[in-house]
């Protein structure tokens, strides 16, 4: 059983032996300090930038290196096509007569011009689906499954779906008591052989045998 290489741009390997240019391992190929991703977070892209390293730019326009807020990734999290993190520098003042932002044509101004500096926070093991927009100062818990084209605000409990605009907790994926055990183990924090090992209970949500695992 092959496991994914952490330290691989592309790590998708197709049938015939090539590289899908169109996925990446985003930690591998970010530039920006200001966006944190964990090992094995993946986004994929129908139409991906020449250069991997545009990755970034293209899921978090607005993130600016220099910027305030921090946009964090957790691990093991699967980014579809089209998903956008609109970050808090995107916003403009809204306590004024007007929002237009006069700042941040004036270079002397501009830095020190961030009505909204609140960080967006991803969980681990978070499906993110096509064409999903998560908004400044979202918290989406572990687990997270966000439907394609749904639209991000506020704070998302663990292992929960979502979906619309804006999202709406649909349903958790698990009991609570059993969501407490999955944070609790945190497959997510083991080594990648810990992890090979154990897949056959994450994928079939065996949580008796994930608890015997740990016990060893």
């Amino acid at each position: 059983m092959l496991f994914p290489d952490a330290l691989s741009t592309h790590p998708i390997t197709l049938p015939d032996g090539t590289r899908h240019g169109g996925t990446v391992h985003l930690n591998r190929v970010l530039r920006n300090p200001n966006f944190v991703v964990g090992d094995y977070t993946y986004a994929s892209d129908f139409d991906p930038p020449t250069d991997p390293a545009d990755f970034a730019g293209r899921l978090a326009p607005y993130l600016f290196p220099g910027s305030r807020e921090i946009l964090r990734i957790g691990r093991y999290c699967q980014i579809a096509h089209g998903v956008r993190f609109i970050t808090a520098s995107a916003n403009h003042a809204v306590d004024g007569v007007t929002t237009y932002p006069f700042p941040v044509f004036d270079p002397a101004e501009m830095m020190n011009f961030r009505p909204d500096t609140r960080d967006t926070v991803i969980g681990h093991d978070v499906w993110l689906g096509y064409g999903a927009l998560v908004m400044p100062g979202a918290r989406i818990g572990n687990g997270v499954i966000v439907g394609a084209g749904s639209v991000v605000r506020g704070t998302i409990p663990d292992y929960a779906i979502v979906t619309g605009n804006p999202a709406t907790v649909l349903r958790l994926r698990f009991p609570s008591d059993e969501i407490d055990i999955l944070n609790r183990l945190a497959w997510w924090d083991w080594s990648a052989d810990q992890v090979a090992a154990a897949r056959s209970a994450l994928m079939a949500s065996d949580l008796s045998a994930l608890e015997a695992f740990v016990a060893g």
